[in-house]
């Protein structure tokens, strides 16, 4: 049997086990879900690639009290290059469940789409790995090694302690992270790019306690007032981010974006415009962008006349390659201190931090990579950035620096990844998996160096 064909036969049973995988709410947040699981997740992770010649596949525990999966499958040539493949099972919240057309943790078919927490990000990349090695069978001509991470979604960071303490464990000639996509269903991609992030909590005081707005409004400085002031000034009136001390003036070089079929994806309405001055590619993926998160304020419901003597923001800076996220740290906190008005007291809580990250694109793996996705799609290979953010590149890139890192997957945008009504393509599982199994055969032909 070949391999389209054999892979389409495996589908049947990827969607049985997509749908255990995603009845399991592995959230790694004990205060929302039980950690139960999560641990149930990993178990079953760790079953079936044992099933597939892991043998010493098997849960080791990281510092964040996640648990991560790892095994090695070696092959028969011992020259041959080895793979590590990584994904993650632990998954964002369901959020609001209401909004969601089908129970979040219920894997559900509506035309065509597989509906569920996690279909996408990450449990169906975990199919897409377990479908190309089966379809290979015993027939896998380079050594594997695998992790699959269980706090990626809580940014807690366990496994980015984890590998450079167990570097031997891990290390690989390439590394397919799969946790990324294609720009569009059917369009197969990589990503090179990836933003890092700054997330912060910045706090203004400026009253001991409410007062009256009729009796004291006017000369009394108020912290809300001051908050949104300091907001404002973290865009132009283009909405381009202007934080001071950060370049906002770079472009992208790869794929464009399409400004139409980015409003699409993004659910723009109809009339409201596209924020900045560069090219829905330039500020996804080579600019800054600042996003308010959250406010702490009185809500419209029950609020009172009377001043807020203090507020809260929760911050989210994205940065492009070639900035520094204790560099990005420093001009954002310099920035709202400067912009704070009335002398009113501001106060920067770090939250979390990870660096961009740039892929090399030039070695023998990306060779690879780019013909096996031309061979499953019959279309050729794009090479996208991604606005988002994933410290553990950085990680692999700093301890294991020749590996080639290959980032991929099936969350094209439609899969509304962190989002109720998250679905996933099962067309993309099958190529994806696909492209995985060509990417091994071809790949280990070569030699790395």
């Amino acid at each position: 049997m070949d391999l389209p064909t054999h892979i389409q036969s495996l589908m049947p049973r990827a969607r049985a086990e997509l749908t255990e995988l995603v009845g399991l709410r592995s959230v790694a947040d004990p205060r929302q879900y039980p950690p139960e699981e999560c641990e149930a997740a990993a178990r079953w992770v760790a079953g079936r690639f044992a099933a597939l010649g892991f043998t010493d596949a098997r849960l080791v525990p990281t510092m964040d009290g996640s648990d991560a999966v790892v095994g090695h499958r070696p092959c028969a040539d011992p020259g041959a290059p080895t793979v590590l493949l990584y994904a993650h099972y632990d998954v964002q919240p369901p959020l609001d469940e209401a909004a969601w057309r089908t129970p979040p943790f219920e894997l559900t078919e509506v035309d065509g789409r597989w509906y569920g927490r996690g279909a996408a990000d990450c449990k169906g990349n975990i199919l897409m790995h377990l479908i190309a090695l089966r379809a290979l069978g015993e027939r896998i001509p380079v050594n594997l090694k695998l992790v699959v991470e269980g706090s990626e979604e809580q940014g807690t960071g366990g496994l980015e302690a984890f590998v450079p303490e167990h570097a031997e464990l891990l290390r690989a000639d390439a590394i397919l992270v799969s946790d990324t996509g294609g720009g569009a269903v059917g369009r197969p991609a990589v990503t090179v790019s990836l933003r890092g992030m700054v997330n912060v909590v910045v706090r203004v005081e400026a009253l001991a306690s409410e007062v009256h707005s009729g009796m004291f409004g006017g000369p009394a400085p108020d912290a809300l007032a001051a908050l949104v002031a300091m907001l404002a000034t973290l865009r132009d009136a283009d909405g381009e981010t202007t934080v001071a001390g950060l370049d906002h003036t770079q472009d992208w070089t790869g794929e464009p974006y399409p400004a139409e079929r980015f409003r699409k994806d993004a659910g723009v309405l109809d009339g409201a415009g596209l924020t900045g001055q560069g090219s829905v590619s330039d500020m996804l993926w080579a600019r800054p962008c600042a996003t308010i998160l959250g406010i702490d304020c009185p809500p419209v419901l029950g609020s009172a006349a009377a001043i807020a003597p203090k507020a809260a923001a929760r911050l989210n800076l994205r940065i492009p390659p070639g900035t520094a996220s204790d560099k990005a740290y420093s001009a954002l906190v310099d920035h709202l201190h400067a912009a704070a008005p009335w002398g009113v007291r501001v106060e920067v809580e770090l939250e979390a931090a990870g660096e961009p990250f740039r892929a090399g694109v030039n070695g023998p793996a990306y060779g690879a990579i780019a013909a096996a996705m031309q061979e499953a799609y019959g279309a050729p290979m794009a090479v996208l950035g991604q606005g988002g953010s994933i410290p553990l590149c950085t990680v692999f890139a700093d301890t294991y620096p020749d590996a080639e890192i290959i980032l991929m997957g099936v969350e094209e945008p439609l899969t509304m990844i962190h989002a109720p009504n998250e679905s996933v393509d099962p067309n993309e599982i099958a190529s994806m998996a696909l492209a995985e199994a060509l990417f091994l055969q071809k790949y280990a032909t070569t030699r790395p160096n």
